[in-house]
């Protein structure tokens, strides 16, 4: 008997599948027939819960997403995909394409999926573009970039230089810091600039 298999992913731990298990569990999988990834990115070929759906997978099985970027963001991955679902002669349902099923196998469905899939792609080169962008404008007008705050302040790097001069070992006195010591020696080169 066929089955409905469900995957719903989010690319942080902080955020929630809730809303694509409820859409999934609507469509007719079957709480036991959901496998879900939390923080693991769709740029990744592999996932440990993709890969158990598509274990899952038999033939006449339909694999159901809520959007297509769940599966992934290559082109080059989601085509591979495709071509391993007409392998185990499954289905795929995504659900923001009016419902419809995508049938890999024929022209019409694999066509749409291709294009699906550039498209899916393109958002993410956009994205990165946009955010490429937003960082060289902040660095060029001087403005935080954000990132972690340093634990370790310039007047401790200060004090770790002296000990370094009067003959502490440099490994010692970073791995004090709660550093490298090439953290250590680039941070104290900073500061003698």
């Amino acid at each position: 008997m066929a089955k409905l298999i469900g995957y719903a992913r989010v690319s942080t731990k902080g955020q929630s599948t809730d809303r694509q298990e409820t859409d999934l569990l609507a469509a007719g999988v079957r709480r036991d027939d959901l496998y879900t990834d939390h923080g693991v990115s769709g740029a990744r070929a592999s996932r440990p819960a993709f890969d158990q759906a598509l274990a899952a997978l038999h033939n006449g099985d339909t694999l159901i997403v809520t959007t297509l970027d769940r599966l992934g963001r290559s082109t080059q991955h989601m085509l591979a995909f495709a071509d391993q679902l007409r392998d185990r002669g499954a289905g795929l349902r995504v659900l923001n394409l009016g419902g419809g099923d995508v049938d890999t196998a024929t022209p019409m469905g694999s066509m749409l999926f291709t294009i699906m899939a550039a498209l899916a792609q393109m958002e993410l080169e956009i994205k990165r573009e946009r955010v490429t962008d937003s960082i060289s404008k902040r660095r060029a007008a001087g403005q935080n970039l954000g990132g972690r705050p340093q634990r370790v302040t310039d007047s401790q790097i200060r004090s770790a230089t002296r000990l370094v001069h009067a003959g502490d070992p440099v490994t010692q006195v970073a791995r004090d810091l709660g550093m490298s010591r090439a953290t250590f020696y680039r941070r104290s080169q900073a500061l003698n600039t």
